[in-house]
């Protein structure tokens, strides 16, 4: 019983490593959308930055406050956050319209 207990949690660990990102492999570009969720949606829309999509914010001010951050929010980095997909995610939230789920102000 304890060998089925500990090769269900070594499965358990193995998923997500395997899963990760290996020093020195290129990731392939993300989709705006993409991005926005796993990067910027953990805290815009849910009352800790304010919402972002619906005000057709400029992309240039999209771009400059994601590389330098602003007031508590941090700046991030080319290797989090690359030059192609962050031209991409700034046109894109310019562009895209409101969410009902986002909240805050």
């Amino acid at each position: 019983m304890l060998r089925v207990y500990g090769g269900m949690i070594v499965l358990a660990l193995a998923g997500p490593v395997a899963a990760q990102q290996r020093l020195g492999e290129v990731q392939a570009p993300r989709a705006p959308e993409q991005v926005y969720a796993k990067v910027c949606g953990y805290c815009h829309g849910r009352n800790v930055g304010p919402i972002l999509l619906g005000r057709h914010l400029p992309a240039e001010t999209v771009k400059y406050v994601a590389r330098h951050g602003q007031n508590g929010m941090p700046a991030f980095r080319p290797t989090e956050v690359t030059p192609a997909e962050l031209d991409a995610l700034a046109a894109w939230i310019a562009t895209a319209p409101a969410r009902k789920e986002e909240h805050g102000q």
